[in-house]
């Protein structure tokens, strides 16, 4: 069977945090890094901990590939044959018969569980893919085997964080598009760029189908399966969390005793979790009670401001047509340029944001969120626009700025209102290069220098002192025009 060869380049950047490494468990494909904060040096670790420093993948043949620093990985993933699976996939499943399933992969419990129910229930091979979207190696590591031994006959892995932040993350940044005041939209972002990969994967390998463990309350299960239906509306769309009889954890740990899937010894997640490049969300536990403060020990990207470094730190970010493309004066690659503001933004306690939103399936939920690099993002790109846009270009991309955050947020990244709303922002974002100063201090942002070629401020204009351009005296006649619908009121009135 022909095999299928996946190469991903892993960047050094992610390697920056050392220190003692704890213990982490895996749970439903996300991090829990119990104990408690008490110093920037823990606070390094668990990011160390969380973006890992090796991933190697050993295929059943025992090619070992691994990845450290700068090398790259190359994982020959072998289709495995009939005889090495478990049960019979050439006959119709309990639900129906699909050929070939691409399932969205972490390898914690649920979707380890979904491997063998699939196969179970629908009689089909199942291939597992993995998006590296900057969660961190230690999140990819033995993926491979776990797949294997849950029944998928094979292990994609792509590494997709450069496209995430080019395509995806600096397009919503360019726009403004931040969700309900507050939210910068890091899962929201995240799902159709994997999404559109499992698509991809479909058509490479020949799949009919794709599959996803999102539960049937949550906003991602319809990012998932808008993009699929834009994609490649063909495409068969499995949901277990909406068809299974699985309520819960216990249950998914006896479904997979029965099928013999190994299920290895964690201790349940305090919080759900969602990590990429872009942020790191926290939900559950005490956050599910507004009224509750989230614990100092539960953030894991930024310090506690209170501990931040008591002296400031300057960083100058460089754009050119409303990307970034430079951190003092370094030009960086998108994703690189973004990990290495995390570092520093983390360091400074930049990015917390805790909120209430509102779902897109109707209920409200809690969640706190960690930006340290997005954040210096926003500052920065929303200060170069005060320089080049004028005072109706402004009001009219802000006023858009909320409908494309809309979008991203409701999964439609892909219809064509957000591609022509993306493209109104490109235009008027031409001049909109230039470099902004930010100040970083205990969990604050404070803009000292901002500068354009294309800078409409004219200090000769704005100036107190006389000039040519300006001549006070014509504000008389301007102040009545423009005050006569008040005047004519007032005359009706009286």
């Amino acid at each position: 069977m022909a095999q299928l060869k996946s190469i991903s380049a892993f960047s050094s950047s992610n390697l920056a945090f050392h220190g003692p490494k704890r213990e982490s468990y895996p749970y439903h494909g996300k991090v829990c890094c119990p104990g408690k904060l008490s110093s920037f040096q823990e606070l390094a670790a668990r990011k160390s901990e969380l973006q890992g420093n090796t991933f190697a993948v050993t295929s059943s043949n025992g090619i070992v590939t691994r990845a450290h620093n700068k090398q790259v990985i190359r994982a020959v993933l072998p289709t495995y044959s009939e005889t090495e699976l478990s049960g019979s996939t050439k006959e119709r499943g309990l639900r129906g018969k699909l050929n070939k399933v691409v399932l969205a992969y972490s390898g914690g419990l649920d979707t380890s569980v979904i491997v063998p129910w699939l196969r179970e229930n629908y009689g089909c091979d199942v291939v597992c893919f993995t998006a590296d979207v900057g969660q961190g190696l230690k999140e990819l590591e033995g993926l491979e085997k776990k797949a294997k031994a849950s029944g998928a006959s094979q292990l994609v892995v792509k590494d997709l964080k450069e496209e995430f932040v080019n395509d995806y993350i600096f397009p919503c940044l360019r726009a403004g598009a931040i969700y309900e005041r507050k939210y910068l939209l890091g899962t929201s972002m995240a799902r159709p760029v994997i999404a559109k990969a499992m698509v991809d994967v479909a058509k490479e390998v020949g799949a009919d189908a794709v599959a996803h463990g999102c539960t049937g309350k949550g906003n991602d299960q319809v990012r998932f399966e808008l993009t699929f239906f834009a994609l490649n509306p063909k495409l068969n769309v499995v949901a277990p969390w909406r068809e299974w009889d699985i309520r819960g954890r216990e249950d998914a740990i006896e479904y997979a005793k029965k099928h013999n899937v190994p299920v290895p010894v964690t201790k349940k997640s305090i919080y759900s979790r969602d990590g990429n490049l872009w942020h790191l969300s926290h939900e559950g536990d005490i956050l599910e009670d507004p009224e509750n403060e989230p614990k100092k020990d539960m953030f894991m990207l930024t310090v506690d401001p209170e501990d931040a470094p008591n002296e400031p730190e300057y960083v100058d970010i460089g754009i050119v047509s409303g990307i970034p493309v430079s951190v003092n004066g370094k030009k960086l690659s998108p994703a690189s340029l973004l990990d290495h503001l995390n570092r520093i933004g983390g360091k400074h306690g930049i990015g917390r944001i805790d909120m209430v939103e509102n779902r897109l399936v109707g209920m409200k939920s809690r969640g706190v969120y960690e930006t340290p690099g997005g954040t210096i993002l926003f500052a920065a790109a929303r200060e170069l626009e005060s320089l080049t846009l004028d005072r109706e270009t402004m009001q009219v991309k802000d006023s858009l700025a909320l409908k494309y955050a809309e979008l991203v947020y409701a999964g439609r990244w892909f219809d064509p209102l957000r591609e022509s709303l993306d493209s109104f922002m490109e235009e008027i974002s031409k001049t909109t290069t230039g470099s902004v100063t930010l100040k970083l201090y205990k969990g604050s942002i404070t803009v000292t220098s901002r500068k354009s070629p294309y800078s409409l401020y004219r200090q000769d204009i704005s100036s107190f002192e006389s000039g040519d351009v300006y001549d006070q005296a014509d504000a008389a006649g301007f102040i009545r025009l423009y005050g006569l619908p008040i005047r004519v009121r007032a005359m009706l009135d009286s």
